[in-house]
């Protein structure tokens, strides 16, 4: 079992070193750093497969949580988790729906990864989408996520991120983007991570 996760593992960073570059400027102020998008991406799946063992450093009780299957990188997907948290931003603000009163769905589907229809009734709907802002790093965010403080009661983005429900667990794409900011902004980081299914 321990072979096989370090296959897995060792997999999943061979095919992603050709994919990525360690940062892409957006101007001259906002960078969008996919090095720490792959970390994160690469630390998700990792959890995924054993998140009892988070349990001690991350001071949640994982350990009745069950192990899922990798997510598969979408290079669609991170366009628009890299486009959401660049807006974030560079609108300086903090939440799941843009100023223009849109939600991750929709700017899914208008990327060209199609959903159901009656996942795009609501503008403003998010069935996929987890957001973090602050941490230095992608790996930082990421345990911010599950850690979900503030979130006790309902926990959702640990529940997206470990796909802990039957809904996440049925979600196999994953796209993440993590901006950096100089000045300007509210949070000098900040990250989306997209986990989705085609309709």
């Amino acid at each position: 079992m321990a072979h096989q996760s370090h296959k897995i593992t060792l997999f999943v960073i061979c095919s992603l070193a050709l994919a990525f570059s360690s940062y892409k400027i957006a101007d001259d102020n906002y960078i969008i750093d996919k090095e720490e998008s792959k970390k994160a991406f690469l630390l998700i799946n990792i959890m995924r497969q054993n998140p009892a063992a988070y349990s001690q450093e991350l001071g949640v009780d994982l350990d009745t949580v069950k192990a899922r299957q990798a997510v598969i990188w979408n290079d669609t997907l991170a366009k628009v988790a890299e486009q959401r948290a660049l807006d974030m931003a560079t609108r300086n603000y903090f939440a799941h729906v843009d100023p223009d009163g849109y939600g991750v769905n929709y700017h899914i589907n208008q990327a060209g990864y199609k959903l159901k229809k009656s996942l795009l009734k609501n503008p403003k709907a998010n069935q996929f989408e987890s957001i973090e802002a602050g941490p230095h790093t992608g790996e930082e965010a990421v345990k911010k996520l599950i850690i979900d403080k503030g979130h006790a009661t309902t926990v959702g983005h640990r529940k997206h991120l470990l796909g802990m429900t039957k809904w996440d667990a049925s979600l196999v794409d994953i796209g993440v983007g993590f901006v950096r900011c100089k000045e300007g902004c509210k949070y000098k980081t900040y990250m989306s991570v997209v986990i989705a299914k085609h309709k």
